[in-house]
Order: C-alpha cells, then structure tokens, then sequence
C-alpha cells in the first residue's frame, strides 16, 4: 500500500478571496486567513470597511488587497478578479460569505418580490458567479478551496424568513453539486451553516433576547463569537482538508441536535 503523501496544514502564501469581509464573520475570516500567511482579497459593498479591515491586517504584518465589490452585479465580479488576479498573482481559496438580511411575510406584495429577487440575488446566484469567475486560477492551483457560508436556515426555517431560507437552502445545494462537478479536478467545495452569531444581523437583537433563544435552542446555551466560525472555514480550507468535499457542516452550538 502507498504512503499518503505529505498533507500541510498552512496556509502560509496561499491567495484567499473573502466576500462580505468588511464585518462579522467575514471579517473574522479575513483577519485569521492574513494572522496565517496567506494573501487575502476583502471584498465588501462596504468600501470603506474593506479599507478599514485591510489596514488591520496590515498593521498586524499580513498582506491584503481592498476589493470594494457588489456580489449582485456580474460585470463587478468578473473585473475584481481580474483585479485581485493581477496583484496577487492567482487564486487558492474562495470563500463566499457575502449576506444580507432578507425578512418579509409572504402577503408584503411587490416588497416581498423584491427581498426575494435581491436574496437569492446576493446569496445563492453570486456565489455560482463567484465560483465561475475564478475557476480557471483555482484550477491552477495545487490546493483549491471553495467554502460558502449558509446558514442553520438553510436546514429549517424561521416564520417570515422564506426569502432568506430559500437562498441558504439553495447554497447547501449548489455546494453539493459544485462538489461533485468539480471533485475529478480535485477542487473541494464545502458548506458552514452558522446558527446563532454576534454579527451585525443580529445587533438589534438585545442580551437579554440573546439569552433566552441560546438558552431554549441551544446546547451550548450562547451565542458564538464571529472567529469560531472562520476557524472552522480555516479548517476547511487547509491542503490538508483534501478528502472532505460536498460536506454541510453546521457550526450553532447544538442548535439543529436539540429537540428540547
């Protein structure tokens, strides 16, 4: 039998795109992947977040390029790439993490129709978009990574949240087909559902709420800190994850083990 070859866990020089990176779990992400080497993209609507979180890493001693970038718009996609492509010189690992909000009762008429079109818009057909702009450098390199981040609506629902659970819903599956599609070519594809985060979605959300739904939905009976989630998109991301591909992975405190 063959010796498995050598399996690195760094990621030390590796070229990263994070989208929705200028806060919360993008952010996290962004600020992990530079802390261990690698060369991160941060793209964000938010230009000036995207400044913002580039001067953070740089301060620390890692390498970023600001990508100011709305993920609904196709031609600012395929532009960024070749902008990020340019500079860094490739591409290794893709992360598409780039999410809005997206409440609205079925009855809100032409309001509904466009949370829906600007959901699934944001959170499902930009992450194929994103895929496809950077597949031909991804299929350059030696350890291509794509994670995209869903969410624990995507495997339930919340009542008033159908836009926003048919877009996560839709990314666990385009993860497994991108997986599939991909995996003769040795790219792995792989899915986070986050429950319960300290992001800005859920800010308004107060500490006292905060702990009654971590108390009654979760086993950890907490909400997460952004960085736990990046560490597991880390995880997925090494040389070393080169066996696990198509894999939904929830990262909510126990939220979806718990019946009571």
């Amino acid at each position: 039998m063959d010796d498995c070859p050598p399996l690195s866990r760094s990621i030390a020089g590796r070229v990263a795109i994070v989208t929705g990176a200028a806060g919360g779990m993008g952010r996290a992400t962004a600020l992990l992947f530079a802390a261990e080497g690698a060369k991160v993209a941060v793209c964000d609507l938010d230009a000036v977040g995207c400044e913002a979180v580039v001067a953070e890493i740089s301060a620390a001693g890692g390498t970023a390029l600001a990508c100011p970038l709305d993920v609904g718009d196709h031609d600012a996609i395929k532009l960024n790439v070749e902008k990020i492509t340019g500079h860094f010189g490739g591409i290794d690992i893709l992360v598409n993490n780039a999410g809005i909000s997206a409440f609205s009762p079925l009855d809100a008429g032409n309001e509904y129709d466009m949370i829906w079109d600007r959901a699934l818009a944001i959170m499902l057909t930009a992450h194929q978009r994103m895929v496809r702009a950077a597949l031909p450098w991804l299929r350059k390199s030696d350890a291509a990574r794509i994670v995209n981040i869903a969410s624990t609506e995507g495997l339930g629902a919340t009542p008033g949240d159908t836009p926003y659970v048919a877009a996560k819903t839709g990314v666990t599956g385009l993860t497994r087909g991108l997986a599939v599609d991909l995996g003769k070519e040795g790219i792995t594809v792989n899915c986070i559902c986050p429950g319960p985060i300290r992001t800005g979605m859920t800010d308004k959300v107060s500490e006292a709420d905060k702990a009654v739904f971590a108390n009654r939905r979760t086993a950890l009976r907490r909400y997460a800190w952004p960085e736990e989630v990046a560490h597991m998109t880390l995880s997925l991301v090494l040389p070393a994850a080169s066996y696990v591909t198509g894999a939904v992975i929830p990262v909510d405190g126990g939220l979806t083990a718990r019946n009571a």
